[in-house]
């Protein structure tokens, strides 16, 4: 069933269809790329794929159009995969169950993965538009953007002729972007020792659900709550309390989205004079007024579990060292650039976080638009590890993109979209990363703006895409190839 047939564009979104029944998780894009790959040989393009699953088609120009300077076409193969707890997709075997509501696209159940399919489908439109009048066209598909654009770190773009790029891996119509933040990925562990439970402990089992979420870099200024700090409040408002020790902990799926759900078992000695059960009650209670606009459906559940055999609890003194070093570890906004209508300059988000046998394992994607307070953030992480006895490494750095003050594909831009919306674009940076400065650092003298059409809540099961937004942004883009200055 085409669920999207009959919506225009109607190249745009068949494409779109076609690609979200493929599975296309990061590090998994064999399938996209053969897909890719067929439709490049389908219509007699020249075309490269890597050992990365990298994909370049070059379209030459139509007539009249040869010595007009090529454009590069940009955007990224995988997917944030985000599901909800009663969704059972397996997101390397099965594509998406998309759904329309009035204007808007989502998928059942899971992230939509507009970001950034929706770049894929609107070349592949342009690609297969006969009627199109454009210059020589280089596209650039990339894999495994969302998980520190390794793709694009390894991608060979020594046969591309461009100097202008057109990236689509933006959310806001309107926006024409021209700078990001640049970022890493910090791997952080800490050694735990485990021990034989006490007889008389009794076992819970605690979530930490109802949250927002959001993309760490696009949606970190919103301050939504974090599932993971939040259990790791919980268990320092129980020590003075209860005697408690930490079974098991699992929170986030991905360290570039705010963790919506975080679950803990733990092990709490018996005390006469308090319910556990009714302790974490206030707790919700205290969590639901600080958070009250921002993610005012915070829940706090907890219930009894039975302990197998198996499950042994971390000792005490290792459940304090999680507790503390939690709780002393930085996240979330850092600094703002005041200078930049108020954009964040420097944040962290810890993604993921899991107890795994004898360490605890902590993920965090670390962004700033300014190099040095990057490495000092990073710096910081490690200390505060070192501190607690554990450590880490920085890993899957990616510069930021700077903002060319002489940008002439930016002033091109610019008149085509007054002359299409009647109105100015709003030029800007944005604290999420993109590849465009990777890119910028390949190919010499690159003059690069990033867009795209309307998208909420990416990296969430509640993303959705604008059927309208994203016919008018094809025009767009299609009236940006076709300009002549």
């Amino acid at each position: 069933m085409n669920v999207l047939a009959g919506l225009e564009p109607q190249a745009v979104f068949s494409f779109f269809e076609e690609i979200s029944r493929i599975p296309r998780p990061s590090y998994h894009e064999k399938q996209i790329s053969d897909y890719l790959v067929a439709f490049a040989e389908a219509h007699g393009l020249e075309y490269y794929r890597d050992d990365l699953f990298n994909v370049i088609m070059i379209q030459e120009a139509t007539a009249g159009y040869e010595n007009e300077e090529p454009i590069i076409l940009q955007g990224h193969m995988d997917m944030v995969c985000e599901k909800e707890e009663s969704c059972n997709i397996d997101f390397e075997k099965e594509g998406l169950t998309l759904r329309v509501d009035g204007d808007l696209i989502s998928a059942e159940g899971t992230t939509l993965g507009g970001d950034d399919g929706i770049a894929l489908a609107m070349i592949l439109a342009l690609f297969s538009d006969e009627n199109l009048v454009h210059p020589r066209l280089e596209a650039v598909f990339t894999a495994s953007e969302e998980v520190g654009m390794d793709g694009a770190k390894g991608i060979d773009l020594s046969m591309l002729r461009g100097h202008r790029l057109l990236n689509l891996d933006t959310e806001d119509e309107g926006v024409l972007l021209c700078s990001c933040a640049g970022g890493s990925t910090a791997l952080l562990g800490l050694p735990v020792r485990r021990e034989d439970p006490a007889e008389d402990d009794l076992c819970y089992r605690i979530e930490v659900t109802g949250l927002l979420g959001g993309h760490s870099g696009g949606e970190i200024h919103k301050e939504r709550a974090n599932a993971n700090l939040l259990m790791a409040r919980l268990f320092l408002m129980m020590q003075d309390t209860f005697d408690f020790r930490i079974v098991s902990l699992a929170g986030g799926k991905k360290q570039n989205a705010i963790p919506r759900q975080t679950t803990a078992k733990i092990l709490v000695a018996k005390n006469p004079d308090a319910d556990f059960p009714s302790f974490v009650k206030k707790v919700e209670e205290t969590f639901r007024k600080e958070y009250t606009i921002t993610d005012p459906d915070i829940q706090l559940t907890v219930r009894t579990e039975m302990l197998s055999k198996e499950e042994k609890p971390v000792d005490n003194p290792s459940t304090q060292r999680i507790t503390r070093v939690l709780n002393a570890l930085p996240c979330g906004i850092q600094s703002m650039n005041h200078a930049v209508g108020e954009l964040v300059k420097t944040s962290l988000n810890l993604g993921i976080l899991v107890l795994e046998d004898g360490k605890l394992n902590l993920e965090y994607a670390v962004r700033s638009s300014v190099g040095s307070e990057r490495k000092f953030l990073e710096q910081k992480l490690l200390i505060v590890m070192e501190a607690f006895g554990g450590g880490g490494i920085i890993t899957a750095e990616y510069p930021a993109w700077e903002y060319q003050v002489d940008s002439p594909f930016r002033e091109t831009a610019i008149t085509v979209f007054e002359q299409m919306y009647k109105k100015k674009p709003k030029v800007e940076a944005i604290h999420a990363g993109v590849e465009c400065g990777i890119l910028a650092g390949k190919i010499k003298n690159l003059d690069g703006i990033s867009i795209g059409p309307d998208m909420q809540d990416i990296h969430t099961t509640e993303e959705r895409l604008s059927i309208a937004s994203t016919g008018r942004v094809y025009e767009y883009v299609k009236a940006l190839l076709q300009y002549k200055a």
